[in-house]
């Protein structure tokens, strides 16, 4: 599959990639639809923040195409809002309302990488929201919006 990788600042690249594969019961492996650049990916871009072969991307939506064992809040040809952190939603701190702050946080940049055609979403459960149907193509913008805040 076909991803971004910023190598160093300035050096943005859409590379081949290796498709995501599920690993933990709790992962969904989701096709992208649409991602977007945030103001936060201009950090490093600029050289202000360090970089080194990062995969790119972090605010997304798509369809997901297979879930772990363990997955249920979330099936195949579900569309989905995913958020830009990884999050369980069963933690105290999740209940408390700061999925961003979970015990078992982890960033989508970096690590994953959405700004690809194809991402493994770990702890799918906590960190992917299912919209009721298919939204129509003039939503998913403000979906994608969504997937900035949605953590």
């Amino acid at each position: 599959m076909r991803g971004v990788v910023m190598y160093t600042a300035g050096d943005v690249r859409v590379e081949d990639r290796e498709d995501p594969e599920i690993i933990e019961p709790t992962d969904a492996i989701v096709r992208l639809t649409a991602t977007c650049i945030c103001g936060s990916d201009l950090w490093p871009y600029r050289g202000i923040e360090p970089v080194d072969r990062t995969l790119m991307g972090h605010e997304y939506v798509g369809v997901v195409e297979e879930v772990g064992a363990a997955v249920e809040t979330v099936k195949p040809g579900d569309f989905v809002v995913g958020s830009f952190v990884i999050s369980d939603n069963t933690c105290e701190i999740c209940q408390a309302g700061f999925q961003s702050k979970c015990v078992h946080a982890e960033f989508v940049h970096a690590g994953i990488g959405t700004q690809a055609e194809k991402a493994r979403i770990p702890l799918a459960d906590g960190t992917l929201v299912a919209t009721p149907g298919q939204p129509d193509p003039e939503l998913i913008p403000a979906l994608l919006a969504a997937s900035d805040v949605l953590g």
